[in-house]
C-alpha cells in the first residue's frame, strides 16, 4: 500500500462525492446502496477467517506461554485505560456543555431497541463463550471466536512438530487473507460513495438532515467535540510518551484505515485495511498487529463508551433529572462494560445503550432522540474505535519490545 497514494486520494474524493450527492440528490441515491453493500460484504466476508487466522499465527509468533500472558496483559491495561479516559472525556464535555437542557424528548421506545430491555451485564459475560462455533460465525458474534483463536493458538504452541505445521498452515491463510485485501480495495472508492451517499439519501437527504441535526445540534458537537479531543490529544500523546513516534506520520499512514472505518461504520468489516496499515505503512511487527488489531477491533470501543455516556447524560438532561456523582461513576463502569460487549458491527452502540440507561433508571425512549443523525455519529465514533486499535498496535508492539522480549 505504500506505493498506493492514489488509493487514498480516490477514497476521499468517493467520501466528498458522496456526501455531496446524498446532500443533493436525497432519497434518489438509495438506488447505489447496492453499490456499498457489495463493498461492506466483501470486507465482512474476510474478517471471520483473518481473526481465526490472524490470533493463531500472533499467539503462536509470541512463543511460550509467560509472554502471552505479559503481551495479553498490556493490551488489556491499554484497551481499559484509554476507554476509561474517553468516558471521562465525554463526561466531562456532557457536564461542561449541557446539551439536553431545553429539548424536547419523543415517548416512543424505538423499534430497534425494543426487546432488549433485559440486556445486562450477564449477558455480556455469556456472549464470552459460545456452544457452537459455526452458528456465531454465521451471525457475526467475535468474541467467542476470538476467545477459541486465542486458546486454540496457546494450545498449538505446545504440540512442537505437529502444531507448527498447523500453525504454518494459518500463517498462509492469513496471508492469502491479506492479498484478498489488496483486491477489495481497488473497489474502495466506489463503494465508500455509495455508502455515504445511500446513507445521506435514506435520512432525506442534505435539508433533511441539517433540520435533524439542528433539533439536536448541541449533543452532536458535544459528541464530536469529545471524539476529537480524545483522537487528536489523547491518543497521538499516548503514541509520542510511549514510542516516540510522530502521530502525524502515523496518522497518514493509518489513513486508509480510519477512511474504511467512517465509510462502513464497522471496526470488524474495517479490521483487514487496519492490519494491512499497521503493518506495511506504520511498521508494526507482524506478531504485535496480529495479536492485538482482531482483539481491538471487538472489545477496544474508545468512541462508542464515550458515546454512550454521552448520551445517558443527555437525555437526563432533557428530562430535567440531576445525576448525583455516584450515578454518573455507575455510568462510567456500565459505558466501560457496554462497549466491551458491542460488536464492531453498525450501530451495535444503540443496543448497548440501553444497559446503560437501565443501569441509572433512565427510559428507553430517550434513544428516539439520537436515531435521526445516529448513522453519522456512528461513523465518526467507528474512526476513533479504529484509530485506537491502530495507535494500541504499536503500543503493544513497544512494550513488548521493552518488557517481554527484554526480560
Amino acid at each position: 500500500m505504500k506505493n498506493n497514494n492514489w488509493l487514498l486520494y480516490f477514497m476521499l474524493v468517493g467520501i466528498f462525492l458522496g456526501g455531496v450527492c446524498g446532500w443533493w440528490f436525497g432519497p434518489q441515491m438509495k438506488a447505489v446502496a447496492w453499490l456499498g453493500e457489495i463493498f461492506l460484504n466483501a470486507l465482512t466476508m474476510l474478517v471471520i477467517p483473518l481473526i481465526i487466522s490472524s490470533l493463531i499465527v500472533g499467539v503462536s509468533g509470541l512463543g511460550d506461554i509467560t509472554k502471552v500472558g505479559k503481551t495479553g496483559t498490556i493490551t488489556l491495561f491499554y484497551f481499559m485505560a484509554t476507554t476509561g479516559i474517553s468516558v471521562v472525556t465525554g463526561l466531562f464535555m456532557v457536564n461542561l456543555i449541557n446539551p439536553g437542557l431545553g429539548v424536547e424528548m419523543v415517548t416512543e421506545i424505538p423499534e430497534k431497541v425494543a426487546g432488549k430491555e433485559g440486556t445486562g451485564v450477564i449477558d455480556i459475560l455469556m456472549s464470552f463463550i459460545s456452544p457452537n462455533l459455526i452458528k456465531s460465525m454465521m451471525e457475526m458474534e467475535i468474541l467467542p471466536i476470538i476467545i477459541f483463536s486465542l486458546v486454540f493458538g496457546g494450545v498449538l504452541t505446545t504440540l512442537g512438530e505437529k502444531g507448527k505445521s498447523v500453525i504454518n498452515f494459518f500463517d498462509a491463510v492469513n496471508e492469502a487473507i491479506m492479498k484478498m485485501v489488496h483486491l477489495v480495495l481497488y473497489f474502495a472508492p466506489i463503494g465508500t460513495f455509495a455508502l455515504i451517499a445511500s446513507n445521506l439519501g435514506a435520512a432525506g437527504g442534505g435539508d433533511a438532515f441539517w433540520g435533524e441535526l439542528m433539533k439536536i445540534g448541541k449533543y452532536a458537537s458535544t459528541v464530536i467535540a469529545a471524539l476529537l479531543f480524545h483522537a487528536l490529544v489523547v491518543l497521538p500523546a499516548i503514541l509520542m510518551l510511549v514510542t516516540r513516534r510522530s502521530p502525524l506520520q502515523y496518522f497518514k499512514g493509518a489513513s486508509a484505515a480510519l477512511m474504511t472505518a467512517f465509510s462502513t461504520a464497522s471496526s470488524s468489516a474495517t479490521l483487514p485495511v487496519t492490519i494491512e496499515c499497521a503493518e506495511e505503512n506504520n511498521g508494526v511487527s507482524r506478531r504485535a498487529s496480529l495479536f492485538v488489531l482482531p482483539i481491538g477491533a471487538t472489545v477496544n470501543m474508545d468512541g462508542t463508551a464515550m458515546y454512550e455516556a454521552i448520551a445517558a447524560i443527555f437525555i437526563a438532561q432533557m428530562l430535567g433529572i440531576e445525576l448525583s456523582f455516584t450515578q454518573q461513576i455507575i455510568i462510567f463502569v456500565t459505558a466501560t462494560l457496554a462497549a466491551i460487549g458491542a460488536a464492531g458491527i453498525p450501530e451495535a452502540g444503540l443496543v448497548t445503550l440501553v444497559m446503560v440507561l437501565q443501569s441509572v433508571g433512565l427510559p428507553l425512549e430517550g434513544i428516539g432522540m439520537l436515531l435521526s443523525i445516529d448513522w453519522f455519529l456512528d461513523r465518526c465514533r467507528t474512526t476513533v474505535n479504529v484509530w485506537g486499535d491502530s495507535i494500541g498496535a504499536a503500543v503493544v508492539d513497544k512494550l513488548e519490545e521493552k518488557y517481554v522480549e527484554g526480560g
